[in-house]
C-alpha cells in the first residue's frame, strides 16, 4: 500500500539520500539548505510516497500563484512500474486544481528515455518551441 504525504524538514537528509539512488541528474539545491528553503517556504511542494515506512517516491509540486511546476519526480527502482508515479502525479494534480493552476508544466531531462515515457503515459507532452534559459548565481 502506497500512502502519500507532504515532507517535513527532518525528512530533508533523507530525500536527498533517496534523490541519489532513484534521480537522475543532480541540482545546485541538492542539499540540506536547499530542501529545508522549499519546505519552509511551501509545506506541500514535496511530496513523498511511502511503502510500510520505506521512501519509494519523490515529486515537486511547486505552485508561484502562476505556473504549476513539477520537479524531481523520483521512483526507487525496486518499486517502479507500480502505479507509483501515477499516484504522486494524481496528488501533485488535486493540489494545483485546488490552487487554481490550470497546467502542469515538468522538467524532464533530454536524456531520460524512461522518463519521457512516464510522463506521455500520464498525458504530458513536449514543448518543441520552449527552452531552458539558466544562470547560476554566484555567492
Amino acid at each position: 500500500m502506497i500512502e502519500t504525504r507532504s515532507a517535513t524538514e527532518a525528512d530533508a537528509a533523507s530525500v536527498l539520500a533517496f534523490w541519489k539512488e532513484a534521480a537522475e541528474g543532480t541540482s545546485i539545491t541538492d542539499d540540506i539548505a536547499g530542501v529545508t528553503r522549499l519546505i519552509g517556504r511551501d509545506p506541500d511542494a514535496l511530496i513523498l510516497a511511502e511503502s510500510d515506512g520505506l521512501l519509494v517516491g519523490t515529486l515537486i509540486a511547486g505552485w508561484d500563484g502562476w505556473r504549476a511546476s513539477l520537479y524531481r519526480l523520483a521512483v526507487l527502482p525496486s518499486h517502479r512500474r507500480q502505479g507509483i508515479a501515477k499516484t504522486l502525479l494524481e496528488r501533485a494534480e488535486q493540489r494545483f486544481l485546488e490552487l487554481g493552476g490550470r497546467r502542469g508544466d515538468a522538467m524532464v531531462l533530454v536524456e531520460n528515455v524512461q522518463a519521457q515515457a512516464a510522463w506521455a503515459a500520464a498525458g504530458y507532452h513536449q514543448e518543441d518551441h520552449w527552452r531552458r534559459w539558466v544562470k547560476p548565481f554566484d555567492r
